[in-house]
């Protein structure tokens, strides 16, 4: 067993490591988790071109305005709408370029984290 010390975010942590025979190599592991990403980034890219990228609440809040239409075109950067939380109105961006193919919110309605906004398409 091998003991290391790690510095994190100017904290010093002291860790210990065991070698266990008959595991994958390191070299493996990272093969392994490269390639599980590679198909996770190829699998979002092909949701993301079938195009309905979904825009969802960053934090719970109220929906204060709305600033897009259904079928409206919009750029990525553009704001879509405005949401209260903790008494400070914070703008949602469109993340991507594309058509407004859904709106689920309306000015007033109340939205926890996560909730889906609108979708572009």
């Amino acid at each position: 067993m091998k003991k290391y010390k790690i510095k994190l975010n100017d904290k010093v942590y002291e860790v210990e490591v065991e070698e266990v025979e008959g595991d994958k190599t390191i070299k493996e592991s990272i093969s392994e988790i490269q390639n599980f990403n590679q198909k996770e980034q190829s699998t979002i890219q092909e949701q993301s071109s079938v195009g309905n990228d979904c825009i969802k609440a960053p934090m719970p809040g109220k929906i204060v305005s709305l600033q897009v239409k259904e079928g409206e075109l919009v750029k990525k950067g553009q704001v879509v709408c405005t949401l209260e939380a903790m008494k400070m109105e914070n703008e949602i961006v469109a993340p991507i370029n594309g058509k407004v193919s859904s709106i689920s919110i309306d000015p007033g309605q109340n939205v926890s984290a996560g909730d889906a906004l609108l979708f572009i398409g």
